[in-house]
């Protein structure tokens, strides 16, 4: 009497263990295929080849990530236009907000931006560190896709020896955005952004960018395009040292 009921829970017993074994393969799946990903795409900016790879990946048109001096960034070659639309598609980004770009020196920052009003003291005291300015573009800097909305471009000297090796080695400038999807939080580790990987060349890891949730506010981003003021665009992590110094050398807000 007693055998049908005993076959239905064998039936249940069978399709939990099943159900489970399941469950259990698909985890083991995917942390094989993040292991996978860690080892073939994850480089520490400590090894030796780390900023040749890197420049070599940005010149063959390839999006890799990369630490700053605030946050993990998406990098590509400015000058690129397909390199640039990759970059917007990984990020999730509307073609109109703007992206930064990442030079190694304040010379290159007056080749690539027009900046002939603002003095090298200033410059010099901003940069490198933590603040993106925005200034209008030079002619140089003429791929139709970067920026398309605006004549202005933000340039950044990241006070971060990785990327500002990788930006000698490299002769163009490198867009730079934060690497995350759009609209979601900054990283500071590269685990945080994980779901980006797959479509990433390489991801150099610089290690943990602070334990502070205040370096999520990423770079002050202020515009110095018009001669003798300024406005803030993003306050950021140094906006009390950025608008400090722009007064001091006669620029006052707008």
């Amino acid at each position: 009497m007693n055998k049908p009921v005993d076959c239905v829970r064998s039936i249940i017993s069978y399709t939990g263990v099943r159900q489970w074994t399941v469950k259990r393969s698909k985890r083991d799946f995917t942390m094989n295929r993040l292991s996978r990903l860690h080892h073939e795409k994850v480089i520490s900016v400590h090894d030796g080849n780390a900023v040749r790879h890197a420049a070599a990946l940005l010149k063959s048109g390839n999006v890799i990530a990369l630490p700053t001096d605030t946050v993990y960034g998406l990098a590509c070659s400015a000058n690129n236009p397909e390199a640039i639309q990759k970059l917007y598609d990984i990020k999730g980004r509307h073609e109109l907000k703007p992206v930064a770009i990442c030079v190694p020196e304040v010379d290159d920052l007056r080749r690539w931006g027009e900046a002939n009003h603002l003095c090298s003291e200033l410059l010099q005291e901003l940069l490198p560190g933590a603040v993106t300015i925005v200034v209008r573009r030079s002619n140089n800097l003429n791929n139709p896709y970067l920026n398309p909305g605006t004549s202005k471009i933000g340039i950044r000297i990241p006070d971060f020896k990785f990327i500002r090796d990788v930006s000698r080695h490299f002769p163009l400038p490198i867009a730079l955005t934060s690497a995350n999807k759009s609209a979601s939080q900054s990283t500071l580790n590269v685990n945080e952004f994980k779901c980006l990987w797959p479509s990433l060349a390489a991801v150099f890891d610089g290690g943990q960018l602070g334990l502070s949730e205040q370096q999520r506010a990423a770079s002050t981003v202020i515009d110095l395009s018009d001669e003798g003021s300024y406005s803030i665009i993003r306050s950021g992590v140094a906006v009390k040292h950025t608008t400090s110094t722009v007064e001091k050398y006669g620029f006052f807000p707008k």
